[in-house]
């Protein structure tokens, strides 16, 4: 070759290499230009160094198709050529490709190894890697280098191999590279990742020159294993961080639950004028979230809105997700209605958003939005809409959802079945629950609670303490919400000693300090037995005072029981407890006309309008072809409100005959008797009963949601309606669950 022709294949390299660099659409166009200059220059093969710039050139733009061509066209490739292109279909995860070149080289260096095992290591595939790093050692020729080890270390990291990770630490200092940070940081963190702290300690005090990203490693591993003062005095230690290190005290700090200092750590970063990023804000708004911490949120809301971050999709997301915690569902939905761009996460966000405020019917409708936007539901998703559909008891849409879950193949993932036995023991459809149960392949903690739960809904005692011996039995931990259910079937049942032992046991064999919904089981446990002194005992060892609803539970039973020197009791702490309650005064009221003593119910009415309480108006509602209709007492509302009270007189007369008595006890006005029957006729859920008598098929159980407990004269008039017409009728009130079937009731009549 000459001098001339040896200075062009010079200066095309060069720019080749620039173009490596480069790479994307300039680099593409640069190496395209440049491999049409070497064509036209070069009549006969240009040299193999001048083609290995090329194919470098075209890997690194993107453009395999063309590097492979040049590999194939060349004749003479060395070993730096079949590297590049290795390392090319490494990046390109064409795992079979790469092992047959692989196979095919005549002769291999480390970056040949080093190739193969990075291709293995990002394609899933970390045995492998360890396979070929074992067949590297064996290699007489070749050694490994800082690149092998650094990568084999995030193997071990990755398949937790203590064993593994312990030989490549010492491969790295029998081979003298322990005093490289490339190689250090990757340690610290396979050990912090282990659990091994004192060995990630022990290599960062080992390395000379500490760089930040050690620090911040370090830092990490000692969050993540709850070392939270020794991460915060290593913070304190380091002379330069970066926006990652503040970023990791932040995150490490909310994971911990001590948001307080999380949010302290952000104003110190703003205050420095440290850089803040999408994941300093997701993990800020965590902590705000987890406080309900409104007021901060907003003014990181508005820091965020004078940034460049205003229109970052998972800022966008955790924004929503903040303002959704801090019960602002409406600022949650203009956040995500104002997002330009919208991902799986920013839509999940929303759904559970709903969700968790209440919104079950909005997060249905978003998850359909999000269909129609063409963005597939992930399990979380699905998981998240079916639960709301629980929440509305709304078995039509959750076995819509149930179909989703098969078709989709996210039926195998535990979220979503889980949901799936939560919503139909929910739905009143226990068995249903059960059978899902029994075909899921693996039981979780949320499994078993979920079915616990939903026989505990059902009034279904023994069932419900069978399944909880089971779970033990298993080796599942119970967590506070199975106890729920189970306090809460022994109390239906009656079972006050079997649900004093349950109580002792959540604290001393499970280590479960008790909230307040496990003291409100407790008392209804004594009270709903007419235990009321042990239940006045109870309350008065408790560590703190019962909250409203352990209150208005045992006043409820005092009204059933008619023990009006503990139901005042109850109404006095309930009233100064929650003074805008109205259950205090209603249920006083019903305990007073019950005995007609009228004027004591005038002076509460009076003390309701003087306070501006108002009881909220009962309400019952049935689904029926994707409607919702939706009754109160006397409501004539409904287009069809002339056929459905006619349904109702035939039924009062045939109830009539089979026996049925009204029960006034509930009416809090002193009228005549007649009044007070016609009165209690009318209730929203004996209307949405016969709404379902005409127009659910007889095949088909009569489903209904009412927002209140269902009244005394409800309860058995829905048993006698039950017995005439031979119909199923499922009642979700806002304790329990009811299935009314020829004459009987699941509760069995402890409500």
């Amino acid at each position: 070759m000459t001098h001339a022709a040896h200075a062009l294949c010079n200066r095309y390299a060069a720019i080749l290499s620039s173009a490596a660099g480069d790479g994307g659409r300039t680099g593409v166009r640069v190496a395209g230009a440049v491999h049409c200059l070497i064509l036209k220059t070069f009549l006969q093969a240009p040299p193999t160094f001048l083609l290995n710039h090329l194919l470098t050139a075209y890997a690194k733009s993107g453009r395999l198709a063309r590097a492979r061509r040049v590999f194939d066209e060349m004749p003479d490739p060395n070993l730096f050529t079949r590297n590049a292109l290795l390392s090319a279909l490494a990046h390109s995860r064409l795992v079979p490709d790469m092992e047959r070149l692989f196979a095919s080289m005549p002769e291999r260096d480390a970056v040949s190894y080093n190739a193969l095992i990075t291709g293995f290591s990002s394609t899933g595939s970390p045995a492998r890697s360890v396979q070929l790093y074992r067949a590297l050692l064996r290699e007489e020729s070749v050694r490994p280098t800082r690149i092998t080890l650094s990568a084999m270390i995030m193997v071990a990291s990755a398949l937790s191999d203590r064993a593994l990770g312990h030989s490549v630490h010492c491969q790295v200092l029998r081979l003298g590279f322990g005093a490289y940070a490339f190689v250090g940081s990757p340690l610290v963190d396979m050990y912090a990742k282990m659990g091994l702290i004192r060995d990630a300690r022990r290599v960062f005090q080992e390395m000379e020159a500490k760089t930040v990203v050690m620090y911040n490693t370090l830092i990490t591993g000692l969050l993540r294993c709850k070392m939270i003062e020794d991460a915060k005095g290593l913070f304190q230690l380091m002379v330069d961080r970066d926006s990652i290190t503040w970023t990791t005290m932040v995150t490490g700090l909310t994971q911990n639950g001590l948001q307080l200092e999380a949010l302290d750590v952000f104003r110190r970063m703003r205050a420095e004028g440290v850089g803040i990023d999408q994941y300093t804000f997701g993990s800020i708004l965590t902590a705000c979230g987890a406080l309900a911490a409104l007021e901060e949120g907003k003014q990181i809301h508005a820091y965020i809105t004078r940034t460049w971050y205003e229109d970052n999709v998972f800022v966008g997301s955790a924004l929503v997700d903040m303002y959704s915690k801090c019960r602002s569902i409406r600022l949650a939905e203009a956040v995500f209605r104002r997002m330009t761009c919208r991902n799986i996460i920013s839509w999940t966000a929303m759904i559970v958003g709903y969700g968790q405020n209440a919104c079950s019917e909005e997060a249905v409708r978003a998850f359909s939005e999000m269909q129609m936007d063409g963005i597939k539901p992930d399990d979380f998703t699905l998981g998240s809409v079916i639960s709301s559909c629980a929440n509305l008891a709304s078995l039509e849409e959750g076995a819509q959802f149930h179909c989703l879950a098969l078709v989709s193949g996210l039926m195998r993932y535990i979220t979503v079945s889980n949901a799936l036995v939560t919503l139909y023991g929910k739905c009143g459809s226990i068995e249903d629950a059960h059978r899902l149960f029994d075909e899921m392949s693996f039981h979780d903690q949320v499994s078993w609670t979920a079915l616990v739960t939903g026989y505990a809904q059902f009034g279904k005692a023994k069932e419900t303490i069978d399944l909880f011996e089971k779970m033990l039995a298993n080796g599942l931990k119970p967590d506070g919400v199975t106890f729920i259910g189970v306090l809460s079937a022994c109390s239906r049942a009656g079972l006050v000693e079997k649900g004093c032992d349950y109580f002792d046991s959540m604290q001393k064999d499970h280590g479960i300090v008790p909230i307040d919904d496990h003291y409100t089981c407790m008392i209804d446990l004594y009270s709903r037995s007419g235990r009321f002194k042990e239940a006045e005992e109870f309350i008065k060892q408790m560590p703190h005072s019962p909250d409203a609803f352990g209150w208005a539970t045992l006043l409820s039973s005092c009204r059933l029981r008619g023990n009006m020197e503990i139901g005042k009791w109850a109404a006095e702490n309930l009233l100064e407890t929650d003074p805008q309650n109205p259950a205090s005064y209603v249920l006083l009221c019903s305990m007073h006309a019950a005995k007609g003593q009228w004027t004591e119910v005038a002076h509460l009415r009076r003390g309701m309008r003087d306070r501006q309480v108002k009881k909220e108006p009962g309400c019952s509602w049935i689904k029926y072809k994707n409607k919702v209709h939706i009754f109160s007492a006397d409501d004539q509302s409904h287009p069809f409100s002339s056929r459905i009270y006619e349904k109702l007189e035939w039924l009062n007369s045939k109830m009539a005959e089979e026996g049925y008595k009204p029960d006034v006890s509930s009416v809090l006005h002193d009228v005549a008797d007649a009044d007070k029957v016609h009165m209690i006729s009318h209730h929203s859920e004996k209307l949405a009963i016969a709404f379902g008598l005409i127009f659910v098929p007889q095949e088909m159980p009569i489903r209904i949601v009412k927002n209140l407990r269902v009244c005394v004269d409800c309860h058995n008039a829905t048993k006698f309606i039950s017995k005439i017409t031979g119909r199923d009728i499922l009642v979700r009130d806002a304790v329990r669950f009811h299935k009314f079937s020829d004459g009987t009731c699941s509760c069995g009549d402890f409500w």
